[in-house]
């Protein structure tokens, strides 16, 4: 008989928790009994799972010695909360906020970041652009000497929950409907339009995503001396990142092994040239990163050119988190 965990999701209600428990039915992953917590506001709901409504628990009165594994996929203030609680009882626990000092996995990656952790385990599914860029770059360690990546994240407003989404949906209805808009989760117009930053930037101009993923891909490739430059925008888009991506070598770049890494790649999907990848066109819904527009710089050999995109909430959040969740029930659980 197949050994099955009782497991807990937190912010089951939410867009990352309600997809990542579609993908743990998906995966068939070997669950006895799952726990679906949340706020108290959103207690007394229900969740599909396994063509039974699971109905959701407020997470304050939870008592973590019921399972073996929990994933939270709250808002930071949960995760300081209610994490070590978790681990007190014996519970290994995979934290999505961000907001916990605790190794980052992403398995394409770096899968051998969980080697001589001692239960319960404690780790980090970092962020959506972080998973992204990871996958992407982890294939070509070995083929460029990197020196610097310079990124401009694109990311959709899903990053922000749910209601990013519905802020740009309603922006958008009110304007195909000639009414005047009133922004209100935002701060201005995103209905067909860009925002120049994602979050309030400090005194040096820079936003806590983008140095949170400097430091999640520095860790992620295991390089922490590399030269990261990165700009959020955020982008009218409702679900899928993208990612332009320019990567400085100090050899130079050849470029059709650089394909052929990435056609091997685990997690990968390359777009053949002459053609890209959109996030609404390829990238939603599905599982792999994307990988188009592979090309060296236009007068700089030592420049390789990426252009990237994936679904932020399904790739990127809820399916690394079970794909270090089946690591970890491997040896750690």
């Amino acid at each position: 008989m197949t050994q099955t965990f009782d497991i807990a999701v937190i912010g089951a209600t939410g867009t990352v928790g309600e997809t990542l428990v579609q993908i743990l039915e998906e995966r068939d992953f070997p669950i006895g009994t799952l726990y679906l917590l949340a706020s108290a506001e959103s207690a007394g709901s229900s969740v599909l799972f396994r063509n039974k409504n699971v109905r959701v628990r407020e997470v304050d009165q939870f008592d973590f010695n019921l399972v073996k594994l929990a994933f939270f996929a709250a808002s930071p203030a949960v995760s300081h909360s209610y994490a070590s609680r978790a681990s007190a009882a014996g519970c290994a626990v995979i934290d999505l906020s961000g907001s916990l000092s605790l190794p980052a996995v992403v398995p394409e990656a770096n899968a051998q970041a969980l080697v001589g952790l001692a239960a319960p385990v404690q780790v980090a599914s970092p962020s959506a652009a972080a998973v992204a860029l990871a996958v992407a770059l982890a294939p070509l360690r070995g083929l460029l000497d990197l020196e610097q990546v310079n990124v401009t994240a694109c990311l959709a407003v899903s990053a922000q929950g749910r209601e990013g989404v519905n802020e740009l949906a309603r922006q958008t209805a009110e304007l195909l409907n000639a009414r005047p808009l009133e922004p209100r989760f935002f701060d201005r117009q995103m209905a067909f339009n860009l925002l120049a930053q994602v979050g309030t930037p400090d005194e040096q101009g820079h936003v806590p995503l983008e140095r949170r993923l400097v430091q999640e891909l520095r860790d992620l490739l295991a390089l922490p001396l590399l030269k990261i430059s990165v700009t959020c925008i955020q982008v009218p888009v409702f679900f899928g990142d993208s990612f332009s991506v320019s990567a400085h070598s100090r050899t130079v770049v050849d470029v059709p092994a650089v394909n052929a890494a990435l056609e091997q790649a685990p997690g990968v999907e390359l777009v053949e040239a002459g053609d890209y990848p959109t996030p609404v066109g390829d990238a939603v819904g599905q599982d792999v990163v994307y990988v188009g527009r592979v090309r060296s710089g236009i007068d700089d050999g030592h420049q390789l050119n990426l252009w990237l995109t994936t679904d932020n909430v399904r790739k990127g959040a809820a399916l690394n988190a079970v794909q270090v969740a089946e690591l970890l029930i491997k040896d750690w659980l």
